[in-house]
């Protein structure tokens, strides 16, 4: 298991994980909740891409993501 915020890296996972975290307070209590999703194939690439590209995803960060994904090097 590798933890990465590099596009790079991931894209030469064989599978994907995303990992989130959010914060929920409730009066006097605060909470951290952490959650794990695996991601199919299609997800992987958009979130390969939105690594690279940031909160708004182009088909540019799309067909970036495809490149790093398909390539061997």
């Amino acid at each position: 298991i590798v933890v990465t915020h590099s596009p790079q890296v991931a894209a030469k996972a064989g599978g994907h994980l995303r990992i989130s975290k959010t914060a929920r307070t409730k009066k006097a209590n605060a909470s951290l909740h952490t959650h794990v999703e695996v991601l199919s194939a299609p997800d992987r690439r958009e979130e390969i891409a939105r690594m690279l590209a940031g909160a708004t995803i182009t088909d540019e960060a799309r067909a970036a993501a495809d490149r790093l994904i398909g390539s061997d090097a």
